[in-house]
């Protein structure tokens, strides 16, 4: 007999992204199962531990956790399996492995992930660079980004452009318009920062009739007409094509995955650092 619904305990001593991150990967391979995902963060207090722990076991819950005390640790690892309830330790097997391999003593830090250091502030530049540079609001962002998106209307310039950005990448993007003319600048940036972003036309057409009716408006007119949209479509690969920039299909791809693609194509990490 399936299970309609599960509770999973997240823990952390700090933000608790890394286990919720991974949490929500997992339950969403099962869209017929309710999840109660409970977040415990920033956990300085073995009493607040035996309180939560309390109350997994009353739930049956499975635990997912990123504590890097010692003590905490050992803790919830020892109750979890006195009572049988499922736990993932996410850090210590590759923290471990690490001090095995490098000799080296990990410093134990909480919330080290999230330091205020060069990173951080690298992070801040591109997401105030992302905004300032939004919709082609200035043509000499162009010139100063890593990435620069293009794209019709409603094919995720903006949301890609912060997602990117809080990845330490510098991001402008540029609404491409059949009637309109392109800024000079855009001529003078390498064709491999630049990414061509489109979409199906019958998707579009639906995403800009929902975002019609979403201001209180008719959702057929010149903005969601399948015809304009075609000739929009066309207009904006046909640039793509002169620019020798690469073209990405966003149609039913989430920002996560458009995002990967860009990295991966332009050869660019995780951290928002370029390959050779």
């Amino acid at each position: 007999m399936s299970i309609q619904k599960q509770s999973i305990y997240i823990i952390s001593d700090s933000a608790g992204e890394t286990a919720s991150n991974l949490a929500n990967a997992a339950t969403a391979q099962y869209g017929d199962v309710e999840f109660n995902l409970v977040k415990n963060i920033f956990i300085t207090e073995f009493s607040d531990l035996t309180e939560i722990l309390a109350n997994a076991k009353k739930q049956n819950a499975m635990v997912i956790h990123t504590l890097i005390t010692d003590e905490f640790i050992a803790y919830v690892n020892d109750f979890c399996k006195e009572n049988k309830l499922f736990c993932l330790d996410i850090l210590s097997p590759l923290v471990s492995e690490i001090q095995q391999r490098t000799h080296v003593n990990p410093t134990k830090l909480i919330g080290a992930a999230h330091t205020l250091n060069k990173e951080y502030f690298k992070r801040m530049d591109a997401m105030e660079f992302a905004v300032t540079y939004d919709d082609g609001k200035d043509p000499k962002g162009f010139l100063e980004a890593d990435i620069v998106l293009l794209g019709v209307s409603r094919t995720s310039k903006t949301p890609l452009s912060l997602f990117l950005a809080n990845k330490n990448i510098k991001v402008a993007n540029l609404p491409i318009v059949p009637q309109s003319t392109l800024p000079k600048e855009i001529w003078q940036v390498d064709p491999k920062k630049i990414v061509g972003l489109t979409n199906d036309p019958s998707i579009l057409n639906k995403i800009r009739q929902q975002r019609m009716i979403a201001y209180g408006l008719d959702p057929d007119t010149a903005y969601s007409d399948i015809n304009n949209i075609n000739q929009e479509l066309d207009y904006a690969q046909k640039l793509y094509d002169m620019i020798g920039c690469i073209v990405i299909n966003v149609a039913n791809r989430s920002i996560e995955e458009t995002s990967s693609m860009i990295l991966h194509l332009l050869e660019i990490d995780e951290c928002g650092y370029f390959g050779e």
